[in-house]
């Protein structure tokens, strides 16, 4: 999907050195520091002042505002990312770009359907607030996955697979133990492929 430019200058009638680039390559970078402290934040949050016994006495509106702000500067970082990668792409690359897109918004409203249609018919007053953060993880990571195989991009579909894993599992430790698996795995997951991140772009 990616194709590479060569581009030859000359200085006092000598060539200088070769500059490459690569057209179609997304950086990822910011939105995964982004997204990632976005996790950290907004479910560390959550996790220290939800249940019986919590460690902290937060606003109930702080943990959301923490985590919904992070992933706006993030999914605003994804969109500057992506809308510099079609420079130069070919036709084909700038439509898989926009169908990719467009389903992060299909996924999400499918999500939203799907979580206030099983709230509407089972009875638990901690559904939503389990299913909202665990089916955002599970989303993100399918879309990950998604954009991973299509862009040729080993270690965004691999970040997919991690979200899209420990997201479900954190279903097995109830209120507040699955604010901190999204936390610890999911905000650390982000981090770690920052760095990596960092190097595959340096490598490129």
């Amino acid at each position: 999907m990616n194709t590479t430019l060569t581009t030859h200058a000359t200085d006092a009638g000598h060539p200088r050195e070769l500059a490459t680039i690569r057209v179609g390559e997304v950086d990822n970078l910011a939105a995964y520091v982004s997204f990632g402290a976005a996790y950290l934040l907004g479910h560390g949050a959550a996790a220290l002042s939800k249940g019986d016994d919590p460690f902290l006495s937060l606003p109930g509106w702080l943990p959301l505002a923490l985590l919904g702000s992070g992933l706006a500067v993030g999914i605003g970082y994804s969109i500057r990312a992506a809308n510099r990668a079609k420079r130069g792409a070919s036709t084909a690359d700038i439509l898989s770009g926009k169908l990719l897109g467009f389903s992060w918004a299909s996924a999400f409203v499918a999500l939203f359907l799907a979580i206030t249609g099983l709230a509407a018919v089972v009875e638990h007053p901690d559904l939503q607030t389990m299913l909202w953060p665990v089916g955002s993880g599970l989303i993100v990571g399918l879309l990950y996955l998604g954009e991973g195989a299509v862009r040729r991009n080993v270690l965004h579909y691999t970040l997919g697979t991690w979200l899209a894993l420990t997201s479900t599992a954190a279903l097995f430790f109830g209120t507040p133990g699955l604010f901190w698996v999204l936390a610890v795995a999911g905000g650390g997951g982000y981090l770690v492929a920052s760095v990596l991140e960092r190097r595959r772009l340096a490598a490129a």
